[in-house]
């Protein structure tokens, strides 16, 4: 693990996002609140929240980070994909990208397992670092 013990510890953020691609039925049933095994968007939400949270467990040589804030969020863009977006906050030493980066990914693993019995031919993609703040490198956005 990186020794950072010499950092100062300042107020970090960042925000990650992924795409899953599915049917437009799949959509539809998720932004109803449906699923065959129950509401999709809280569960999702709840499992990005815990893996930030475990990431440390999770990645080898990831410094464990106490989290003042975690947040999962989706929205759909178009008819036949679901976004997921993000953000973690800490004040530290390193920073909190493999954090929200894990929040996303865990939570598109979510709705994917729990709409798989009905849409095998989904896709996460597009997972990415959208913007991180703070520490000695300062902000630094993805260009669209």
């Amino acid at each position: 693990m990186v020794d950072v013990s010499g950092k100062s510890s300042t107020r970090r953020e960042a925000c990650a996002r992924a795409r899953i691609r599915m049917a437009a039925a799949s959509l539809q049933a998720i932004l109803a609140g449906g699923g065959a095994k129950g509401d999709v968007l809280a569960v999702a939400r709840v499992a990005g929240i815990q893996a930030a949270k475990r990431t440390s467990d999770l990645i080898p040589l990831c410094h464990p980070l106490p989290l003042a804030k975690v947040a999962v969020d989706f929205s759909a863009d178009g008819e036949t994909a679901l976004v997921v977006e993000g953000m973690c906050r800490v004040t530290g030493q390193t920073g909190v990208e493999m954090e929200a980066l894990t929040a996303v990914s865990i939570a598109a693993l979510t709705v994917y397992d729990m709409l798989k019995s009905t849409d095998r031919g989904m896709t996460i993609e597009a997972v990415q670092l959208v913007r991180k703040a703070g520490g000695k490198s300062g902000t630094w956005e993805r260009v669209p």
